[in-house]
């Protein structure tokens, strides 16, 4: 378990080092920077901590998937993590919008459908 954790942590250090380091582009939104943005509710989401600021990154990814393929992208991206990541609370991840009022279209879910994602 311990073992999962530190790897999930260097993965996400990983990705977020990416993220900073690529340079602006209008492609879509990558899974990088989806996990900065939402890498303050991990604590959270695996059930070792509160809310705490997570709302912030949530809002902040809503506003960052401005088109299709930024929110299919970021779609993508959660279910990915969704389905790979063990130790996440699959039901406090899903709730995280409805927790920060955002209204996002689809559901944080290893089975939804990314491209009917408008």
């Amino acid at each position: 378990m311990a073992a999962m954790t530190k790897a999930m942590c260097v993965a996400l250090i990983a990705a977020v080092m990416v993220a900073a380091a690529a340079p602006g582009a209008e492609a879509a939104l990558g899974c990088g920077s989806v996990i900065s943005y939402l890498s303050p509710c991990l604590p959270y989401v695996t059930n070792r901590g509160p809310l705490g600021g997570c709302c912030n990154g949530v809002k902040g990814l809503y506003g960052a998937a401005r088109s299709t393929p930024d929110r299919q992208a970021a779609c993508n991206c959660l279910k990915s993590l969704a389905a790979t990541s063990g130790n996440i609370n699959l039901s406090k991840a899903a709730g995280l919008p409805k927790q920060c009022n955002v209204n996002i279209p689809y559901q944080i879910s290893p089975s939804t459908d990314c491209t009917k994602v408008r």
